[in-house]
């Protein structure tokens, strides 16, 4: 695939990537791009298909991964979860750098694929804070919770492991994460910015 580096941004739910992202949009609006997700889950309110994700059937998804259509894909709360390869595509072919928002999975999927982008995990300070802001959500059961909980550990503790990851990001303080992030992406940021001249 040609066209900018894509970045592979992971990390637990809660550690705060939706935040840094929607900040790194829109300071550098017209350089990053979405990778639009494919769910089998239902909307929740204010999601819209095709933007926030492809919502579609378990049926015609499984055919998608059967077909090789996906650069990854994971099942998570009874949900499927994936990225397809157009999705990249339609955004490198753009001349913008595709943000590629997965779990741990994920990660582990992609890295089996010659996609070579740049991997960045988000961490929370612990795994108290962790949970007190997903509690302070309130969007979630407290099954649902638990779930994310276990899926946190272990995303944590495979973060720790070597070579998972080009740059692991305590989000501590959001200021200072931020910085950390923009710094890993600099390079990448410069050549989309230098082909749009």
């Amino acid at each position: 695939m040609s066209g900018p580096r894509p970045v592979v941004l992971s990390g637990p739910s809660g550690a705060g990537k939706s935040t840094l992202l929607k900040r790194l949009m829109k300071e550098y609006e017209g350089v990053f791009g979405f990778s639009v997700s494919h769910t089998t889950r239902n909307p929740r309110p204010g999601e819209e298909n095709g933007k926030d994700y492809h919502f579609v059937t378990r049926e015609a998804m499984q055919e998608g991964i059967d077909k090789g259509e996906f650069i990854e894909n994971a099942e998570f709360s009874g949900n499927m979860y994936g990225t397809s390869k157009s999705s990249i595509e339609d955004v490198q072919a753009q001349n913008l750098i595709c943000i590629l928002d997965v779990d741990i999975q994920g990660v582990q999927n992609i890295k089996k694929t010659d996609l070579n982008p740049i991997y960045i995990s988000i961490q929370p300070p612990s795994m108290e804070i962790l949970e007190k802001r997903l509690r302070d959500r309130q969007t979630e059961t407290e099954d649902s919770l638990q779930k994310r909980l276990e899926a946190a550990r272990m995303d944590m503790e495979l973060s720790k492991e070597p070579g998972v990851f080009d740059i692991v990001i305590i989000n501590d303080d959001l200021e200072e994460a931020y910085e950390k992030l923009k710094s890993v992406l600099v390079e990448e940021i410069q050549k989309v910015q230098d082909a749009q001249k």
